[in-house]
């Protein structure tokens, strides 16, 4: 559809975490009159397979997002309709609507196109857009024309799971743009700003042809810096001076315990049915991962000055695991479970002690010891 007012917000990305994470806010938000605008969607791959989402997502009357799972303990299992996105378009078809939007509408982009979008095609080199780009080229382009009819700035916010997603999509851009003037550079380093940020939620099923199904649980952190001010406003947004805790919080609670589960799943034969919610059914498991939890994950973030912050999070993270709708498969989590217990067991031991920890660790140093030190 065409949208009635400018959309000030351009959104890289249609997937279902999207609609039930960052435009459900910007929905929310705006039934509040705290959001700068609507958003134009814009789907960077061309699949023509996925037009009739690409079309739903700017229906009039919207699309759906049911909010499932346990908040505090108490069951949550409500549904309401996404109406923020008044434009859905697409590269490979509607490359010129898009430019002009970029350069005369746009104070926001916001992405989500998944690691494979940041991977260098060999059309990044063309100097005119291909849809073959990778999207830091699509963007590059995009950003060249606008600096070359006004310069105004704008705010890129990057929602991929790359850890400094924001300075790795400047240094991206900034090399593809290498072989342009310096007065372009310059623009590109220091009137944009590129901000750094972490999202959570899970979103367990799609509804077609748009909509989806998450749980309650939801956040998107963004890294301040100076000149930053947010697209909108919501309880689930934290603007933070640095995502180092947040990252913590989620590495060593959250994955940590699920890669804990993961090996007692397969000490307990590797059932493939099981899900994460069945298997702390059993009382003896649930236990033991609340004891494990206690004794060995706590301590050191009360040596890291974040014990009550772990512990806030820890009591969500075990209303997450227990979400009576969500069937979180305990073999899908165990895919890559070597590198996972490297990354978030090992990883987690090293940064307690750094912070002063000295308690014994007797699950986790089991886990540890099963794979050998890189």
């Amino acid at each position: 559809m065409s949208a009635k007012v400018p959309t000030p917000i351009l959104q890289f990305g249609t997937s279902r975490f999207l609609q039930a994470h960052f435009d459900l806010f910007v929905d929310e938000a705006m039934h509040r009159g705290q959001a700068i605008g609507p958003i134009t969607v814009v789907q960077s791959s061309g699949d023509a397979s996925r037009a009739g989402r690409v079309a739903a997502l700017a229906a009039d009357n919207g699309y759906p997002v049911k909010i499932r799972g346990l908040e505090n303990g108490v069951i949550v299992d409500r549904s309401q309709s996404v109406r923020a996105i008044t434009r859905a378009l697409s590269t490979a078809t509607d490359w010129p609507k898009i430019v002009a939007i970029f350069v005369n509408e746009v104070e926001y982009v916001v992405s989500n196109t998944g690691d494979a979008g940041y991977a260098p095609q060999p059309a990044d080199q063309n100097s005119d857009f291909q849809q073959e780009m990778s999207f830091p080229a699509k963007l590059m382009l995009l950003l060249r024309e606008r600096f070359l009819a006004h310069g105004r700035p704008l705010t890129i916010l990057p929602m991929e799971l790359i850890p400094g997603n924001g300075a790795v999509l400047k240094s991206c851009v900034l090399a593809l743009a290498s072989n342009h003037d310096s007065d372009f550079q310059d623009w590109l380093e220091n009137r944009v700003i590129w901000a750094n940020s972490l999202v959570d939620r899970i979103v367990s099923e799609p509804i077609e042809p748009a909509g989806a199904i998450c749980e309650p649980y939801a956040l998107w952190a963004v890294e301040h810096q100076p000149g930053l001010i947010l697209p909108c406003l919501h309880p689930s947004i934290e603007l933070v001076d640095s995502l180092d805790e947040i990252e913590a919080l989620k590495l060593f609670i959250l994955n940590l315990g699920h890669t804990w589960l993961a090996e007692r799943w397969q000490q307990k034969g590797s059932d493939a049915t099981l899900s994460v919610k069945t298997f702390l059914e059993d009382i003896e498991t649930f236990r033991a991962l609340q004891e494990m939890y206690e004794n060995e994950v706590i301590p050191g973030f009360a040596a890291a000055g974040m014990e009550d912050r772990a512990r806030d999070y820890l009591a969500t993270t075990l209303d997450r695991f227990r979400n009576p709708f969500l069937d979180h498969r305990l073999a899908d989590i165990a895919q890559n479970h070597r590198q996972k217990i490297e990354r978030r067991i090992r990883g987690f031991v090293h940064w307690a002690q750094s912070h002063g920890d000295t308690t014994k660790k007797p699950a986790l140093a089991a886990m540890i010891n099963k794979v050998p030190a890189p």
